[in-house]
């Protein structure tokens, strides 16, 4: 027996040995590799099949976001969008021949001006942006949203039937669905807010994503002078889910901190998001997860900088997420791919 103990142990030990992309505490990871390799890579999401990658990245001579496919294990790279404007918030469609992403390229070719940081540290939804139908060769087939203001932030169900995105055509940041050719257009939020990042559960029946809500009057003067110049400030964002068509929203997190980027479990009786829930600088971000009652709260990730956009596969098996973890270069962001451990 002690033979047996020695040799599964050194297993053990040298498995570990060569996760190097690991933090030790990351207790729900193993095996993590890295997708890509360099530049600025965000918001990787997976086609039906599983096969392939969807994701924006600024990298080559672009200077600022574009929307590329690869394969699971980083290989056969791929633009997909026109390179012109700036992209993001890529999806596929079923099938994988179809995507979705929103760009700001019929409005101007060249990348829209940077954020105004007078403002403190804000996003920018600029009101260019629309939502575009393509084929992963690259040629758009159609536009599919024409509203004055932000159409964005565009994800698919796994049903297969609806689109979920973020939209300021009525004056504030909510939340809307379409069919997937764009018909049907139907917003689902109407509380004073940004209300933005949505994703549908693995049955299509539930929503998740993050909000704010201005609570004093000192807040809500800040909050429109925001909105009025296309901002949001993220600071203090929290998790929400819903019912598909709106109804039983619910509030997650009670937490006062930037939480974004959620996420359903294959269950969707937890959620996985990013936050900087307990970083000192409140700079560092990192993955937790949680249970839809709020409860059970649970560090996932350890990094002392960046890990963000967590999404899980079909099954729950392997966690994507990006990360700028052992970056060759400062300001790098990739992809990686781990393990899942319950």
């Amino acid at each position: 027996m002690k033979v047996v103990y020695i040799l599964l142990l050194t297993g053990v030990l040298f498995a570990q040995s060569k996760d190097s992309l690991r933090y030790p505490e990351e207790k729900h990871l193993r095996n993590v590799r890295m997708l890509t390799n360099g530049g600025k890579n965000a918001e990787a999401y997976l086609s039906f099949d599983e096969k392939k990658l969807i994701f924006q990245s600024t990298r080559d001579s672009f200077k600022c976001d574009q929307i590329y496919t690869m394969n699971m294990d980083g290989s056969d790279v791929r633009l997909v969008s026109t390179g012109k404007g700036r992209t993001t918030c890529s999806y596929f469609l079923p099938g994988d021949s179809l995507i979705i992403y929103a760009s700001t390229h019929l409005a101007d070719e060249n990348c829209p001006p940077p954020v105004d940081r007078s403002h403190g540290y804000v996003w920018k939804l600029y009101n260019t942006f629309d939502i575009f139908l393509a084929r992963t060769d690259g040629t758009i087939i159609k536009r599919l949203t024409d509203a004055d203001g932000y159409d964005a932030e565009g994800t698919v169900s796994p049903k297969g039937d609806k689109i979920v995105f973020t939209s300021t055509r009525d004056g504030d940041p909510e939340i809307y669905t379409m069919n997937l050719d764009g018909t049907d257009q139907k917003r689902l939020t109407n509380i004073k807010g940004y209300d933005g990042g949505p994703f549908f559960s693995l049955d299509g029946k539930k929503i998740v994503f993050r909000a704010s809500r201005p609570v004093t009057a000192k807040d809500s003067v800040d909050y429109n002078d925001l909105v009025k110049n296309g901002y949001v400030r993220p600071t203090a964002l929290e998790i929400y889910t819903m019912n598909a068509d709106g109804k039983n929203i619910h509030q997650v997190t009670h937490n006062d901190k930037a939480n974004f980027a959620p996420f359903f479990f294959p269950s969707a009786h937890k959620v996985i998001f990013c936050s900087n829930l307990g970083a000192k600088d409140g700079r560092s971000f990192n993955l937790f997860a949680i249970k839809t009652d709020g409860t059970g709260l649970e560090q996932v990730t350890y990094n002392a900088a960046f890990d963000c956009f967590p999404i899980f596969t079909k099954d729950g098996k392997h966690l994507i997420f990006v990360s700028n973890r052992f970056a060759k270069t400062p300001g790098d962001i990739n992809i990686f791919i781990a393990d899942w451990v319950n």
